[in-house]
This record gives C-alpha cells, sequence and structure tokens, in this order.
C-alpha cells in the first residue's frame, strides 16, 4: 500500500493534465504514492486520454460534474493510504517539494495539514492561506493579494494559520475522517477552508511551509466558463457564511444582489 495518494479532480482538463502529471515524474516524490485522477464529467476526452497515454495513473469517471468537494471525497474514499495530497490539475509539483510537505508532517505529530508556497508561471506569489473566512478577512485578504511585493515576503515564512490552498493540500487521512472529509454543499470554492476549519475545532494544526514550493497556472476550464464559476464561487461564498457566520447572511445576499452577483437559487 503507497503511504501517499495524489488526488486530482479534472473538468476539461486535457490541455493541462499531462504537465501536471509529467511534474510529478520529473523527479518523482521518494516517498511511495499513487496518482488518482477523479474526473467531472468531461467532455474533451480528459478520461480516454489519461487511460491512453497514462496507464500507471488511476482514472475515476465520477459520472458527472460532482463539484470539487464531492469529486475529492470520491477519490479520498477510492484510496486507503495514511496521507493524501489535494492537487489541482493546473499545478506543477515536483517530487522534492511534495517529499518537503511529507517531512513536515513527520517532524510534529500535531500537524494535521500543511500547504506550500505557490507562485504563478512568472514566480510571484500567490497568498495560499490566510485567516478564517469572514468580511474584514475577505476584505484584507483582497488587499493583500495585489501588494505583491508584501505577499512575497509573507511567504517566505513558516507559519501555524487558518487555513491553506486546496490547490495543493497535504493531509493526514487520519484527521480527514475525523472532520468528515469535504463537506459537500461546496460544488467549488472554500472547502478547503471549510476543511480546516474542521480540522482546527478539534486541536489540530495547520501549516504553510514556505520551504517547499509548487507552480499553479490557474485553470482553462475556469478561465472558459467565467460566468458559471463566479456564480458557483457566490454559492459556496452564501454556504461558508450560511454554516459559519449565519448573522452575516443577509447582508451578504443584499450586498451580492445590489452588486449584480447574488446566484440564483438551487
Amino acid at each position: 500500500m503507497p503511504r501517499l495518494s495524489i488526488i486530482i479532480v479534472t473538468y476539461n482538463s486535457r490541455g493541462e493534465i499531462d504537465d501536471a502529471l509529467r511534474a510529478l515524474r520529473e523527479p518523482r516524490p521518494g516517498i511511495e504514492h499513487e496518482i488518482v485522477v477523479v474526473d467531472n464529467a468531461s467532455t474533451d476526452g480528459t478520461v480516454s486520454h489519461l487511460r491512453a497515454t497514462w496507464p500507471a495513473v488511476r482514472a475515476i469517471d465520477a459520472g458527472a460534474n460532482l463539484g470539487f468537494a464531492a469529486a475529492n471525497n470520491l477519490g479520498i474514499r477510492q484510496t486507503s493510504s495514511e496521507l493524501v495530497l489535494l492537487l489541482n490539475p493546473d499545478t506543477r509539483a515536483h517530487g522534492p517539494a511534495i517529499d518537503t510537505l511529507v517531512a513536515a508532517l513527520d517532524s510534529r505529530r500535531d500537524i494535521a495539514i500543511v500547504g506550500p508556497r505557490i507562485v504563478d508561471a512568472r514566480g510571484h506569489a500567490e497568498l495560499s492561506f490566510g485567516r478564517m473566512i469572514s468580511p474584514v478577512a475577505e476584505l484584507r485578504q483582497k488587499m493583500l493579494q495585489r501588494m505583491t511585493v508584501i505577499v512575497d515576503d509573507m511567504t517566505r515564512r513558516t507559519r501555524e494559520v487558518d487555513w491553506v490552498s486546496g490547490a495543493c493540500l497535504m493531509i493526514r487521512r487520519a484527521d480527514l475522517e475525523a472532520s468528515g472529509l469535504f463537506d459537500e454543499r461546496f460544488f467549488m470554492y472554500t472547502e478547503d477552508v471549510d476543511l480546516c476549519a474542521s480540522v482546527r475545532a478539534r486541536g489540530r494544526t495547520v501549516l504553510f511551509l514556505a520551504d517547499a514550493q509548487i507552480e499553479h497556472l490557474r485553470g482553462r476550464s475556469v478561465a472558459s466558463a467565467q460566468q458559471p464559476t463566479s456564480m458557483a464561487y457566490r454559492r459556496s461564498q452564501i454556504a461558508f457564511y450560511e454554516k459559519h457566520h449565519p448573522r452575516w447572511v443577509p447582508a451578504l445576499r443584499a450586498y451580492l444582489k445590489i452588486r449584480g452577483r447574488l446566484p440564483d437559487k438551487r
């Protein structure tokens, strides 16, 4: 049994998945691992391409677009490794970075989740961690994201945080199962923050690790469907506030309605 399962959720990702998988081979992580791709009903032949080109990768057809949380849960339930790495298909995560994440978990038993420093194609750092989502924290996060120099400095220091990005998140399976896996009411976005909150509620630690770095190129599938993606984000945002900050929900809905961004109820 491999010690690590790397789970990648795809949706019309044929144009980027090869680079993501190639990065995991050049060089390979030293830890014994498996790679599982869960596909959310892509229409671009992602699954058939994977099965023809990457026979060592286990490709699971979800049968429908389940969303990020539910598709990851499907992959998690199909594996049994001690550690799980959730990875986006538009990332480039080389073996040494993954091994560094594993070493951080091995160094402290109180750490449940660890996430790396994430940069874009130009080497600019992404603010891939933060404080628990709230109106003030969201405003702060948006302001900081525009301050390239400050973000670069912030991401040079390892620290305990409230959450790390689900674009590359490593977690102990024991903590995943104790937290009930991902909350599937979040179709896309905020599910990583919610999972980290569930883990921290049990007294466990979430760590941002500056010593490990991966590249995140941002998904082409998202870029090609900006309106549905925006609506999915707003639905998840409302669901997050309903769960964690219910008193703020009326104000959030009113704000989104004024801005013309209030999603239809489903």
